[in-house]
């Protein structure tokens, strides 16, 4: 059975794009990576390795294929955590009732997605 080595991001600064996720994600950055470099990468706890290429050209239409992410907290304080860190909220399609999701963007417009936690959908 194949196994998903890695997500490629395209972007126009790697290192920077690499820090944002490093935060969202708790990863730690390898410290030789410099601002310059063509190429960067994070490596999450859990889950396969986020990989950050330069490219030319800005991002122009929504993703194709996005991450979703089920927080340890909260999915609410989660948003408000990440939206702290730089993300901006594109859609909004949480429930009154607890269920749903936010879907953000990373600095660079890449959209993501962050659910709910285990915990509340065990609760629900």
């Amino acid at each position: 059975m194949p196994t998903i080595r890695n997500v490629s991001f395209d972007c126009a600064d790697p290192h920077a794009l690499s820090q944002f996720w490093a935060q969202v994600m708790h990863a730690e950055l390898d410290p030789d990576q410099k601002p310059a470099d063509e190429e960067t990468a994070i490596q999450p706890p859990d889950g396969p390795a986020l990989y950050f290429q330069r490219v030319p050209e800005a991002k122009v239409v929504k993703n194709r294929v996005h991450i979703c992410l089920t927080p340890e907290i909260p999915r609410d304080e989660e948003v408000e955590r990440v939206l702290g860190l730089g993300a901006t909220l594109v859609a909004d399609h949480r429930r009154p009732d607890g269920l749903g999701w936010a879907v953000l963007a990373d600095p660079e417009g890449n959209e993501f997605c962050v659910l709910r936690s285990e915990a509340e959908r065990a609760a629900a």
